[in-house]
């Protein structure tokens, strides 16, 4: 057995996340006091009884996403001995859940990884004012399709305006990210063309798309100034589907995750074909779990969120 790590993206927060974790173990609640002290707020107070409009904020979710995926590794070291050096053979994050993986590695350590996650979210907040861009779901359609129905989609009124594929989830998922119109024009191309499910998002950015890149450049000067050390396992990055140690590779690819597709579908694909056979979701929800069952069904898909889930799978380590 071969065992991923898989860490999840913005989504997946909810008012509580975390605080069974700081209840149950010692070594949580020190990651979540040590993310506050990086940032200089109480993220953790946040967490735990929201209110999720304000957990929801971009540069809340990214560093509260990792700090519980952080936390459940440390329990994990702390309390079960659990090696993820010796025991993992690749990890992955949608998204931001790439830092998750990174820091969980030990590319970054976790102070870092809190402050970039925070200028991360402000920045791609920041890049396009509000209104203008728009994210939507195809449910229903694959990459190459959605790819096609962007690039038909791109010319309107105004001219050539942006609309790309931002994440390639797998088993019929794909969202697209863009200028709001032509999202639009996209949503109601893909209707046209059959696809079971078009709708827009509710999001408050056009994440992974072109229009991204004052938050690329931002992330750019910022991760040129970040120590990084080699991980410890390789990572599989969102944007070339292919395993990283380098840290030079990695901080060009964490560039340009900011504007590129996350390729989760491929990400996955890559580590079954690296012999990977269960895969587990470290942190809080269950969406990562979901797609696998998806992208891979023959592979085994658990969530480690809860101290319950912990202790099941130190068990069974």
């Amino acid at each position: 057995m071969s065992l991923a790590f898989v860490f999840p993206g913005q989504g997946s927060q909810a008012p509580g996340m975390g605080r069974d974790l700081a209840d149950a173990f010692p070594i949580a609640r020190e990651t979540f006091q040590e993310v506050d002290d990086a940032l200089g707020q109480n993220l953790a107070k946040l967490m735990f009884e929201g209110p999720a409009e304000e957990l929801t904020l971009t540069a809340n979710a990214q560093p509260a996403l990792m700090a519980v995926s952080v936390a459940v590794c440390r329990v994990l070291a702390k309390e079960g001995g659990f090696d993820l050096a010796r025991r993992v053979a690749l990890v992955a994050g949608h998204s931001l859940g790439e830092y998750s993986a990174l820091t969980a590695a030990g590319t970054f350590d976790l102070a870092t990884a809190a402050r970039l996650l925070r200028l991360r979210g402000t920045a791609m907040q920041k890049a396009v004012p509000a209104g203008q861009g728009a994210m939507a779901a195809l449910l229903g359609a694959e990459a190459e399709q959605a790819a096609a129905i962007c690039a038909a989609s791109e010319q309107g009124e105004a001219g050539r305006e942006v609309v790309q594929v931002a994440n390639d989830n797998g088993g019929g998922q794909v969202v697209i990210s863009g200028a709001k119109a032509a999202v639009e024009r996209a949503v109601e191309a893909a209707k046209a063309a059959g696809v079971k499910r078009a709708m827009l998002l509710p999001v408050s950015a056009p994440f992974h798309c072109a229009m991204m890149a004052p938050a690329a450049d931002a992330m750019a000067e910022a991760l040129a100034k970040a120590a990084m050390a080699h991980p410890a396992v390789p990572v599989v990055a969102n944007v070339t589907a292919a395993p990283v140690s380098d840290p030079d590779a990695i901080r060009d690819l964490l560039v340009n995750q900011v504007t590129g597709t996350v390729r989760w579908r491929e990400c996955v694909a890559a580590m079954v074909a690296a012999g990977c056979t269960t895969f587990a979701e470290v942190g809080a929800g269950k969406v990562l779990t979901g797609l696998m069952k998806r992208n891979a069904p023959e592979a085994t898909a658990l969530a480690l969120n809860t101290p319950a889930d912990i202790e099941a799978f130190l068990k069974g380590a």
